[in-house]
């Protein structure tokens, strides 16, 4: 499903994404509010969110549409990378982030990436997030971000860990971000052995 305020993006991606044999756009939206009601008819897989739209923005509908219970795996696509917006879609339920810039190739990789349930970033945006939560302090992590990085450790995935903690993924996605910041690390299991390296994780 594609929601963007412009109809000659939406037209745009439209033909992108069908020239690919393995994807259909199944949906169209203007705005976060038709985006919300359309979601819920159309029940697409995946969703490629426009941020800001007037009335209720990308994030605003990332999260009715997620509160809805729908399992659509959201993905922002958009011009804008600043911080704020990055996190923002992230702590929203984002499952990922995308700028308006990508080839065919990756936007269409991202889609079926995203519908494996994996996590989508651009590799500019990626970098970013690390940055915007990092605490360039000593490392400490606090109570919570210890038990997600224990169970990380054990193999469970963030909708599993989720469940174990009785806290939405998106959170726990926002708790593993600030570990990776905190201990300057990009991926689950750099984080799993710096911290056990510094002592903040039994081996």
């Amino acid at each position: 499903m594609l929601v963007d305020d412009h109809p000659v993006v939406r037209e745009g991606l439209r033909g992108m994404l069908e020239a690919e044999p393995d994807l259909t756009v199944v949906a169209e939206a203007g705005s976060g509010d038709e985006a919300i009601a359309v979601a819920a008819v159309a029940k697409p897989d995946v969703i490629l969110m426009d941020l800001r739209m007037p009335g209720v923005d990308g994030v605003g509908a990332t999260e009715r549409i997620l509160a809805t219970g729908s399992a659509a795996k959201i993905v922002v696509l958009t011009t804008y990378e600043t911080d704020a917006d990055i996190l923002r879609a992230v702590e929203a339920g984002a499952a990922g982030y995308l700028l308006k810039d990508a080839s065919r190739a990756d936007l269409a990789g991202a889609v079926r990436a995203a519908a494996r349930g994996e996590t989508v970033l651009a590799p500019s945006v990626a970098g970013r997030l690390v940055r915007q939560v990092r605490n360039p302090s000593a490392p400490t992590l606090s109570g919570r971000e210890t038990e997600v990085l224990a169970l990380v450790a054990t193999g469970l995935t963030n909708a599993d860990i989720g469940r174990a903690l009785h806290i939405s993924e998106a959170t726990v996605k926002t708790h593993l971000l600030r570990v990776f910041g905190k201990l300057d690390v990009s991926d689950r299991t750099a984080a799993v052995t710096t911290a056990m390296s510094l002592g903040l994780l039994p081996r």
